[in-house]
């Protein structure tokens, strides 16, 4: 009978790598909760009218990507393909803003999106995603930015290259987008791929997105967003710029950056890496000040990123520290001493030792093998015969150093051991 095979862009994430997924969250956790961050978890399939709403029906993600289809009742629902959108939902939907001033969210789980797998780039992803409401001080755009380059520097990230723009708002919008309209007619027209000649008249900004190598060299010459911000576009960009050289962040500016969704304004960022190759995001973001009181919710300003986990984890340095490790192995010879280490493995365990042992009696050599196979940092090792002598002996894996420990202190000596170490 033929195998069932994962989908393609269906990765399964092993037990090799499950533990660097859970290290890089706990990280997360950690900074953001520090900032003032609480998770949310909300459900993976929505509405497909929410996201053709926030995220543009022009968009790419809509166009081409979404995973939707209608379930028996004739709904028409879709698999997430990001974040933010199904947090504003439960945002407004729940009246959090009528608890507090200033929300500040975050949640961690799989998105979907139909497009080409590629390093770092799956069908079925994993993203971190931080959401601000309620604050459009330009030191809540620098604390978001500066939040995220400390969560991916502690995370274990290097040579990392920030790139901040501002995209106007409903004031400059106006005025921009006729003069990249007349820069496209006049000098791409015929051109450009499919998509961006159908969006010239649609929304000409997913142009400044477009992969294609043609229309890239093309919009290099167009007219920029951060030549026609209104005067307080133009002061908040100022003042962000100022509080993240106050921070310490490194920051190059980025006239063709637009971001991939329709609903930022204002602020907008990405972080790349030179690890992944041409598709070189680990993260982006921005404000989208409109988006909320768009989706059927009050006039909240709003702000936030969003971090792929795969590609985060492929920038990471290979310094094999995904090997399993277990604390200590508990090698016992004989029926008397299987019993007692039974009991003192489970003992460890709840204590929070990272314990193992061997049910099958096999000999010293064996068992000492196997620790060395689970990586083991100790073995504890006694027979029938060191039960009635009322002594173990403690092995150090590494050094092969050994010390006696009383059979009837072993849980506690063994902890405080473990513990200090």
């Amino acid at each position: 009978m033929e195998k069932i095979t994962a989908i393609r862009g269906f990765k399964d994430i092993l037990p090799e790598d499950s533990d660097t997924f859970w290290k890089v969250e706990t990280i997360a956790r950690n900074i953001f909760k520090s900032f003032g961050f609480r998770e949310i978890r909300v459900p993976i399939m929505e509405k497909t009218e929410l996201f053709q709403r926030s995220i543009g029906e022009t968009t790419d993600i809509v166009e081409k990507e979404m995973y939707t289809f209608s379930d028996r009742g004739n709904d028409n629902l879709t698999l997430r393909p990001e974040a933010t959108a199904s947090i504003i939902r439960a945002y407004i939907e729940h009246n959090m803003y009528a608890a507090e001033q200033i929300t500040k969210l975050f949640t961690i789980g799989p998105m979907f999106r139909r497009e080409r797998p590629q390093k770092g780039r799956f069908r079925q992803f994993n993203q971190i995603d931080v959401e601000m409401f309620g604050e459009d001080k330009p030191q809540s755009d620098a604390e978001v930015i500066f939040m995220l380059m400390y969560f991916l520097n502690s995370a274990g990230l290097n040579n990392l290259e920030l790139e901040i723009n501002s995209l106007g708002c409903g004031k400059c919008r106006p005025k921009f987008s006729p003069a990249v309209i007349d820069f496209l007619l006049k000098t791409g027209k015929g051109s450009l791929c499919p998509d961006c000649e159908r969006r010239i008249n649609t929304n000409p900004l997913r142009v400044f997105d477009c992969k294609v190598e043609t229309c890239a060299s093309i919009i290099a010459n167009a007219p920029k967003i951060i030549d026609f911000l209104c005067p307080e576009c133009e002061e908040h960009f100022s003042q962000v710029k100022s509080f993240l050289n106050d921070l310490s962040i490194s920051f190059s500016i980025n006239t063709r950056m637009v971001r991939g969704l329709d609903y930022y304004t204002k602020t907008a960022f990405e972080v790349k890496s030179t690890v992944l190759g041409a598709q070189n995001a680990v993260a982006g973001g921005g404000r989208y000040n409109g988006l909320v009181s768009f989706l059927g919710g009050p006039e909240v300003p709003g702000i936030g990123f969003a971090v792929g986990c795969e590609r985060l984890i492929a920038c990471l340095p290979d310094e094999n520290s995904n090997a399993f490790k277990t604390d200590i192995f508990i090698a016992a010879l004989g029926k008397q001493a299987q019993k007692k280490a039974f009991g003192l493995t489970n003992e460890l365990r709840r204590a929070g030792v990272i314990a193992e042992m061997d049910y099958s009696d096999k000999s010293l050599k064996a068992q000492l093998k196997k620790a060395d196979k689970l990586n083991s940092s100790f073995a504890c090792i006694f027979g029938d015969k060191e039960i009635e002598e009322k002594q173990a002996v403690l092995r150090n894996m590494h050094t092969k150093e050994q010390q006696t420990i009383p059979v009837d202190e072993l849980p506690k000596s063994l902890i405080k051991i473990l513990k200090e170490r």
